[in-house]
C-alpha cells in the first residue's frame, strides 16, 4: 500500500512539473525589453576582457557575455549600452539600477555574495592573483620581494590578499594604493613601485598592451589567491538571474557538443543528435521555462560563438594576451569549466 501511494505521489509530482507555467518576466527583464537595450557594466579598460577601441567599439570576454545575453533576450547582440566603471563604482551601479548586469572581471567571494544585494551568475574565468616585476630585477619568486614597494588598486580583493600574503610570509611589503587601474599601471611602469600585483590575467593584459617592451617585464609564477571571475545581477529578480546563468551554461555546453558560430545554422537544419536538438531548440523547447523562445541559445552562439571561441578570440594562445586555457578548459579536457545540462 505504501509503495503504491509513493508511486502515485511521484506520478503526481511529475505531472505537476510538466504543467508548471513558463517563467514570468521580472522588473529587470521588463525594463530591458521596454528600452530595447541591455545595460552592461564593464571595466574602464582591461585588454582581453572589456576595452573600447579608438572608434568606441567594445571587445573582450566580459563584453561577449553581455552580447550573448542581449542576443538571447533582444535578438541582437548589438543592443547593449556599455557603462565603464572603476572598481569603487561597480557594485553601487548594480545596486542602484544604473546597470542591468555587471560583467567586469569581478571576483566571486562570500562577502560580496552575501552582503551586497547581488548574485553571481557563474564563473567566466578562473584566475589568481600574481605579481609582475621588471625583468632586470632578476626576481623569480614573490617571496623574494621582502620590503618591496608594490602597486595595487584600492577597492579590490587584491589589496587584502596582498596584505595577507605579506603578513603570512613576513615580507613587510609596502603598498602604494591607487583608485584607478590606469593610475596603478602608470605608476608601475614609471618605476614608482618595485612590483605590481593584480589578477594574473590583468597583468598579462597590462604587460601586452602598455609595456614599451613586454619582454622587459615578468609575471611571477606563484598565484597567491583564488580569483573566480564572473558576472553578477541584482538579487531578487530570479527570472533575469536564471536567464543570465543559463546563457553562460549554454555557451559552455555548446562547446562540449561542438556547436560553433560557423556551424550552428547547419546543425539546426541537419543534426539528428537529440542533445544538439535540445540545445538549439529543434527537438525540445527549453526556452519556455525561462520565459524565452526555443531558439534562445542558438541566437547566443550565432552572436558570439561558444565559450571556447569567446576565450580563444579574446584571451587565448592566439590572442595578443596569449593565455593558456588551463583551468578554464572544459572539465572533459582537464579544466574546471563544467555546466549543468540544458535539459
Amino acid at each position: 500500500m505504501r509503495k503504491t501511494m509513493a508511486r502515485n505521489w511521484l506520478a503526481l509530482a511529475g505531472a505537476c512539473a510538466l504543467l508548471m507555467p513558463p517563467a514570468q518576466a521580472g522588473k529587470t527583464l521588463d525594463a530591458i525589453k521596454a528600452r530595447g537595450q541591455l545595460v552592461c557594466g564593464v571595466s574602464s579598460g582591461v585588454a582581453g576582457f572589456s576595452q573600447a577601441d579608438s572608434a568606441g567599439k567594445w571587445s573582450g570576454l566580459d563584453v561577449d557575455f553581455c552580447r550573448a545575453v542581449a542576443a538571447t533576450l533582444l535578438g541582437d547582440a548589438g543592443k547593449v549600452k556599455w557603462v565603464p566603471l572603476v572598481s569603487q563604482q561597480r557594485f553601487a551601479a548594480l545596486q542602484s539600477g544604473e546597470i542591468d548586469i555587471l560583467s567586469r572581471n569581478t571576483t566571486w567571494t562570500l562577502t560580496r555574495d552575501a552582503s551586497l544585494g547581488l548574485t553571481f551568475v557563474g564563473i567566466t574565468y578562473y584566475d589568481g592573483q600574481a605579481f609582475m616585476v621588471p625583468a632586470k630585477s632578476r626576481v623569480n619568486s614573490a617571496k623574494q620581494l621582502k620590503n618591496a614597494t608594490v602597486c595595487v588598486q584600492s577597492g579590490t580583493t587584491t589589496e587584502k590578499n596582498l596584505s595577507d600574503f605579506s603578513r603570512a610570509n613576513q615580507l613587510n611589503l609596502k603598498t602604494v594604493v591607487f583608485e584607478k587601474f590606469e593610475a596603478a599601471n602608470a605608476a608601475y611602469f614609471s618605476g614608482r613601485c618595485q612590483a605590481y600585483t593584480t589578477d594574473a590575467s590583468a597583468l598579462a593584459s597590462v604587460r601586452s598592451k602598455q609595456a614599451r617592451n613586454p619582454m622587459d617585464h615578468v609575471v611571477l609564477p606563484e598565484l597567491i589567491s583564488k580569483e573566480p571571475l564572473g558576472p553578477a545581477v541584482r538579487r531578487g529578480d530570479e527570472e533575469f538571474f536564471a536567464i543570465a546563468r543559463w546563457v553562460l551554461f549554454g555557451l559552455i555546453e555548446a562547446e562540449e557538443y561542438g556547436i560553433t558560430q560557423a556551424n550552428v545554422a547547419g546543425l539546426q537544419r541537419d543534426s539528428q543528435d537529440p542533445s544538439i536538438g535540445r540545445l538549439l531548440g529543434t527537438t525540445e523547447d527549453t526556452g519556455r521555462l525561462l520565459g524565452l523562445d526555443k531558439q534562445w541559445l542558438a541566437r547566443a552562439v550565432q552572436a558570439t560563438g561558444n565559450y571556447g571561441e569567446i576565450f580563444e578570440r579574446n584571451v587565448g594562445p592566439k590572442s595578443p594576451l596569449g593565455l593558456p586555457r588551463g583551468m578554464n578548459n572544459l572539465w572533459s579536457k582537464g579544466g574546471l569549466q563544467y555546466a549543468p545540462p540544458v535539459r
